[in-house]
């Protein structure tokens, strides 16, 4: 049974990273370190192999998998990998068609050097369509995830008809929709019944439509925003106050990064996307709101590293105040990319089981999960073996 894999943003550093990971673990140039799916306690499941995955996908920018890794690999510290896999990316290449930009925001509008011309979303999602036909035809596919690793789009400014699908379906039928790239992407994945994981922060499937339109397709779709960094480290430590009943007043975090990624989130519209994602998850878990505060700027020099302060200040006994901090400074896209291989397998696995709608036990992935407001990460976790044994029972 052959899993094909198709990347929103397919030249991306994550997904770049991803291929390149994908192929070097398939060919035994590198191990496959940081599988969430490889651990112990999900031995022996009806996995996907992740040697076998096939990748296509979208891009809207004009260069080449080869002279991406060329660039991001040496810059994440990684050296000489690229060169080995240049006939294997050539070919991935060649699978990777113009992508859409429509709602996606000025900046990334303005990156578009290979772009989709459509004249309405209904012509959008058909053309998707298309390109999502063409590569299961072509290549023998019984299953299909579409992921999205595309930059972060604002937050959209009206949801129309957008409530239920028989609406929604008019609203295309008619041209007047305005939905944004990433949910443009989602409906077309389930018009065919595949998959969708959104990556990233963007709408996506987060729409009740679009929610019953995977429901009627007997699609499966997850998200939003991968837990990689900061927050990953947020949803731990939180737990630890809450635990030892050590009130939090206030937590900051101050993020910079460099990066395409980090372009795009200098738009204080795409920013505001990423910032309530990264912001929302305290209360919780610990059941009451604390000061906050969310900084996210651009710094190029960083290039693929991206660097994060959190100050904790907290209450302890007799009132007396302290305070933690600490440093994250790591490889968004070496941390994503094994997540991304996760991902597609235990989507894969839900769709073997004929399973449909929002996989809320792929939470423990995601900053801002969908169908369900659980944000501890121990229990998240739990969740996900509980229900990818559950067949063991």
């Amino acid at each position: 049974m052959t899993t094909g894999v198709w990347l929103i943003g397919a030249r991306g550093s994550i997904a770049t990273v991803t291929i390149v990971g994908q192929r070097a673990v398939a060919r035994g140039l590198a191990p496959a370190i940081g599988l969430v799916s490889d651990r112990p306690g999900f031995a022996g499941l009806p996995l996907a192999a992740v040697e076998d995955f096939v990748f296509g996908g979208h891009e809207i920018r004009r260069t080449h998998l080869d002279e991406v890794a060329g660039v991001i690999l040496p810059a994440c510290g990684i050296y000489g990998l690229a060169e080995h896999l240049a006939s294997d990316l050539a070919a991935i290449d060649a699978e990777i068609r113009p992508g859409i930009t429509r709602g996606a925001g000025p900046q990334v509008e303005a990156a578009g050097e290979t772009v989709l011309t459509v004249g309405s979303d209904a012509d959008a999602i058909a053309a998707i369509r298309r390109d999502l036909d063409d590569f299961r035809t072509r290549k023998g596919l019984s299953r299909l995830v579409v992921v999205n690793l595309a930059s972060t789009e604002p937050p959209p400014t009206s949801r129309g008809t957008w409530q239920s699908w028989p609406a929604l379906d008019a609203e295309l039928a008619s041209g007047t929709s305005a939905l944004p790239a990433s949910a443009l992407y989602a409906a077309a994945a389930f018009m065919g019944g595949d998959a969708y994981v959104n990556f990233t922060p963007s709408l996506g499937s987060r729409l009740p439509a679009l929610e019953a339109l995977a429901l009627e397709r007997g699609a499966v779709h997850a998200g939003s925003d991968g837990k990689t960094g900061e927050t990953l480290v947020k949803s731990v430590l939180s737990e630890l106050f809450a635990r030892r009943n050590l009130p939090i007043l206030s937590w900051f975090g101050q993020n910079i990064l460099g990066n395409e990624d980090g372009r795009v989130l200098e738009d204080p519209a795409n920013r505001a996307s990423k910032i309530r994602s990264k912001d929302h998850l305290l209360p919780k878990i610990l059941g009451y709101a604390p000061e906050t505060r969310v900084g996210i700027d651009y710094i190029g020099s960083l290039g693929e590293w991206k660097i994060a302060w959190d100050h904790i200040h907290f209450q302890g006994f007799l009132g007396g105040r302290m305070s933690m901090q600490f440093t994250w400074n790591g490889v968004d896209s070496l941390l994503a990319a094994p997540l991304i291989l996760d991902l597609v397998r235990f989507t894969s696995l839900a769709q073997a089981r004929g399973e449909r709608g929002v996989l809320t036990a792929l939470a423990s992935f995601f900053k801002d999960p969908m169908g369900t407001d659980e944000q501890r990460l121990v229990r998240q976790d739990e969740a996900l073996l509980e229900w990818a044994t559950a067949d063991r029972a």
